[in-house]
């Protein structure tokens, strides 16, 4: 068996996935009002480069509002939630380029 088959995440169909605004809510459970806030807010970024166009979110940011969530409810505000993901995020990717050299 191959390495790449040996993990159970497809990590490169979930750098291709992208969905809109009304699918991460419905994932997330998170109001798409809050998520333009959040957006507004700098929290997230979405994937649309236009003024007008749809918004489009990648695995990446459907995690982060996830996680944001979870943090809120269990007492974080937005930005306190919002720094401490940044900064889990941060060491995930440490790890991911460690482990990357590591093969």
């Amino acid at each position: 068996m191959s390495k790449k088959n040996d993990s159970i995440f497809d990590y490169e169909f979930l750098e291709k996935l992208v969905v809109g605004i009304g699918e991460v809510s419905l994932l997330t459970q998170v109001p798409t009002r809050q998520i333009r806030y959040w957006e507004q807010k700098k929290v997230i970024v979405s994937l649309t480069e236009e003024d007008g166009k749809n918004r489009r979110y990648d695995y990446r940011n459907i995690k982060k509002i996830e996680w944001i969530k979870e943090l809120m409810e269990d007492g974080y505000t937005l930005d306190a939630a919002s720094q401490k993901i940044t900064k889990k995020i941060e060491q995930l990717e440490k790890m991911m380029v460690k482990s990357k050299k590591l093969k």
